[in-house]
């Protein structure tokens, strides 16, 4: 598979904030996310190294098995990137990852879906906020960054979250007509700071925590940039 990264940190995010996991981190995202902040600045998504300019070494299944075997946690993170764009070999190291007896979590931004077995989804839908305007790849990303099909069938098939970035309270409306036509119960859904910097997070947090508090649904910090800033790897 195409990795760009593996560690043993904990989850940072969402409903399993803190668990100890592995993590394995796919290269190449089908997306671009760039958002204009309320100040001017511009922001990519904060692995660039696995979407605008990916980084990646192939590794067999073989060597994630025996890397995640090291290691004590009943938990495993397959990340990206979009992970589900390496569809068959994901499917085979999710197989190997339960005769391990691990607890599967997946992180995708939803608009490809697979069958394949995995104990929890956790969907980014991407917002319109999201879309790199004026660079090569807005049509590309427009077009394809929402894919309510696959996220619906995610609902149907595995145990879920939803976990928006937001970057702005105009986010909210968009946000929630997603939820509307595809019936997501609150409780599902986990709205998290646009940030890659602890100051940025410091900044954006409180905004975000009023617009969960407002309309019911969870916060969710970024624990490892509360931890470690924007090191890479933790």
């Amino acid at each position: 598979m195409k990795i760009s990264e593996t560690f043993y940190s904990i989850q940072g995010e969402g409903k399993y904030m803190g668990v100890p996991s592995f993590f394995i981190r796919t290269s190449y995202c089908n997306l671009r996310c760039q958002w204009l902040r309320p100040d001017g600045s511009i922001s990519r998504c904060d692995t660039p190294y696995t979407s605008w300019n990916p980084e990646f070494e192939e590794t067999s299944l073989d060597d994630l098995i025996a890397q995640t075997k090291k290691f004590a946690a009943s938990q495993v993170v397959i990340t990206g990137g979009e992970p589900f764009l390496q569809r068959e070999e994901l499917q085979e190291l999710c197989r190997r990852l339960k005769q391990l007896d691990k607890f599967i979590t997946l992180e995708t931004n939803a608009t490809i879906y697979a069958d394949l077995e995995a104990d929890f989804i956790s969907m980014s839908p991407k917002l319109s906020s999201s879309t790199p305007r004026g660079t090569a790849f807005e049509r590309n990303h427009e077009r394809h960054r929402l894919n309510p099909e696959a996220i619906a069938k995610f609902m149907n098939n595995h145990d879920y979250q939803l976990k928006y970035v937001v970057s702005c309270s105009d986010d909210l409306a968009e946000i929630l007509e997603i939820n509307r036509q595809l019936s997501i119960p609150r409780e599902k859904v986990y709205l998290m700071p646009e940030s890659k910097t602890l100051a940025e997070l410091n900044q954006s947090a409180p905004a975000v925590v009023e617009l969960a508090k407002e309309y019911g649904f969870n916060y969710s910090d970024r624990l490892h940039i509360r931890l470690w800033d924007n090191r890479r790897g933790v």
